[in-house]
């Protein structure tokens, strides 16, 4: 195997592109969006196992002085009681920690490291299909043309085109019943210790807020959704629909938020939430095709763990494909090293972001319960979180090819 294309030049697809040239192995990467696009989201948590995988091939360089560290979480309710406070990460031996940055700057960081590194990336080529034949595979593209490869890999999304033509029967995305919305403010400071993000279980919404080292502040908020919004009705919503139906929804409840609501640049534009919880199929069974990334467990924004996930996934394919026997098998192996820690983490994402929208008794009972919660994440110092945070990958050791029935 010699060449693969990868679909979707976002997070995973430029940092597999720089893995598999470290394997030995010819990548081109296609994007849809034309170069310079803006970049949807706002800020995110981006996690030490992301950039331990990212450490792993040499390219964590450019990404080490984005953002800043963030070391506890603390959260209150509406009224202001303070439920807890909890490391945000493991301590990991090697002092990796977390990082709040602008996912914008992670992108462009990871598209110029790539570049750098002679990655080939083909902007406006949106993927339409595939036809696979005995020697390999080529790809389709809106305008027209085509590309021909080995493999092809989808880094391609949750709404991933690559995993329906791997399973035409693959299930729809899963609904998340809370809104996205956030940003930075640059002229409103908030009482938080430093390195601390502050988290409010309000009476009707989550918001969250934390001092940046250079003034100004971070903040999002997660409005519940029972029902999923059709097509077109958030982005329909106008900046002065957006604040007030903040405002309404925090009235009551202490701290910050109208403030940092009434600061934000504009305009403010929300987003639904969705997840996978489980992708029955991964590869095409005859080595030709693979999905990655949130193409293959996306999970909401509460984990913290989207961008890391789809890092690992692009370090230790590259790993399968140089180890193993031919692709079928390191597809195979791939899902079977990926598959349990990814959902596992899909589910924990879930589990944070329902309980963001709880009603009026559940919201009492989440009350009673996270303090004792909070308590035994403390006294561990983040040690129940090393299964996540903690994760290392080292690219000189041989992955051991899955044995298959």
């Amino acid at each position: 195997m010699t060449k693969a294309l990868i679909i979707g030049g976002g997070i995973a697809g430029p940092v597999l592109a720089m893995a598999l040239m470290r394997a030995g192995i010819d990548a081109e990467v296609f994007e849809r969006e034309e170069a310079g696009a803006a970049q949807r989201g706002s800020w995110l948590n981006f996690q030490a196992n992301g950039m331990d995988a990212l450490r792993a091939i040499d390219a964590a360089g450019t990404v080490e002085n984005i953002g800043y560290p963030v070391d506890s979480m603390s959260f209150i309710n509406g009224k202001g009681r303070l439920l807890g406070r909890m490391p945000m990460a493991a301590r990991r031996p090697d002092g990796l920690t977390s990082r709040m940055m602008p996912r914008s700057s992670l992108i462009a960081a990871l598209a110029e490291e790539a570049a750098a590194r002679g990655v080939g990336v083909h902007h406006g080529r949106e993927f339409t299909g595939a036809s696979v034949d005995e020697t390999g595979v080529t790809a389709e593209f809106a305008d027209g043309s085509t590309a021909r490869g080995d493999i092809l890999i989808g880094a391609d999304g949750i709404h991933s085109r690559v995993r329906t033509l791997i399973d035409p029967r693959a299930a729809a995305p899963r609904y998340v019943p809370v809104l996205n919305v956030g940003g930075y403010v640059t002229s409103v400071s908030v009482d938080v210790p430093p390195r601390e993000f502050q988290m409010q279980f309000g009476t009707r919404s989550f918001f969250a807020w934390m001092p940046a080292p250079e003034g100004g502040t971070v903040w999002f908020a997660n409005p519940p959704m029972a029902q999923e919004p059709e097509r077109g009705v958030l982005s329909g919503m106008s900046d002065e629909e957006w604040r007030r139906w903040l405002h309404e929804l925090m009235r009551g409840d202490v701290g910050p938020s109208a403030e940092l609501i009434d600061a934000a640049p504009g305009p403010l534009i929300g987003w639904a939430t969705y997840d996978l919880p489980v992708v029955r199929r991964w590869h095409d069974g005859r080595g030709r095709m693979v999905v990655i990334g949130d193409a293959a467990h996306a999970t909401s924004p509460a984990a913290g763990q989207g961008a890391s996930m789809a890092l690992e996934d692009a370090v230790i394919l590259a790993k399968c494909l140089r180890d193993c026997p031919d692709t079928a098998n390191a597809f195979t192996t791939f899902e079977a090293l990926r598959r349990d820690r990814t959902e596992r983490i899909v589910r924990e994402g879930h589990r944070s972001s329902v309980s963001k929208a709880a009603g009026p008794i559940a919201r009492v009972i989440r009350d009673l319960i996270l303090p004792a919660m909070f308590r035994r994440a403390s006294r561990d110092g983040g040690e129940g979180m090393m299964w996540l945070q903690g994760h290392h990958i080292d690219f000189d050791v041989p992955v051991v090819p899955a044995v298959e029935n």
